[in-house]
């Protein structure tokens, strides 16, 4: 555990990977993308890699050390990639529905998959959390690529980026 707590430390941003992980690869991107240079430790090319995988676990109470490995991880996956714009929501929540009417207010027909009759709703909102969503839900995806939650489309849209970004997918007679 000191060792992965001596690498986290290091820098800002530090990503605890496995090089065959798709889903570790998909994280590393995103940084890249967002302008961020993490540190990146493959555990399965460390010596030590199985005891710091280890200490992830407990260090986070999850069942997995590395995304990759969780099929919910692909659930989420696969769920924001089915159309140009995806909304993960609850059907309670007031964020949700605010985002969804600003979508339809900008003549966007948003896919939308309320999570809370999902048998798997908490699993997902973890997921959601570890691919970089502030809060689980509201989370936007754009051409299969996380935007955000309510803070970042908002924060688009009051910058006047929002609308160049869903232009492919608004529709004329929506």
């Amino acid at each position: 555990m000191e060792r992965v707590r001596d690498l986290a430390s290091k820098k800002a941003a530090v990503i605890f990977t496995k090089s065959s992980c798709c889903m570790c690869h998909s994280i590393k991107t995103l940084f890249y993308e967002l302008g961020a240079s993490p540190a990146v430790h493959e555990l399965d090319k460390d010596p030590q890699g199985r005891d710091m995988e280890q200490a992830l676990f407990g260090a986070f109470g999850s069942t997995q050390a590395v995304p990759a490995t969780s099929d919910l991880m692909d659930k989420v996956m696969r769920m924001s990639s089915e159309r140009g714009v995806v909304i993960i929501t609850k059907s309670s929540c007031c964020l949700c529905y605010a985002v969804q009417i600003l979508f339809r207010d900008l003549r966007v027909q948003p896919t939308v998959h309320e999570i809370d009759t999902d048998p798997d709703c908490r699993e997902i909102e973890k997921a959601l959390l570890r691919i970089g969503c502030s809060t689980a839900v509201p989370a936007v995806f754009v051409g299969g690529k996380l935007v955000g939650s309510t803070n970042e489309v908002m924060s688009l849209h009051l910058s006047g980026s929002l609308v160049p970004l869903i232009k492919p997918y608004q529709s004329l007679l929506y």
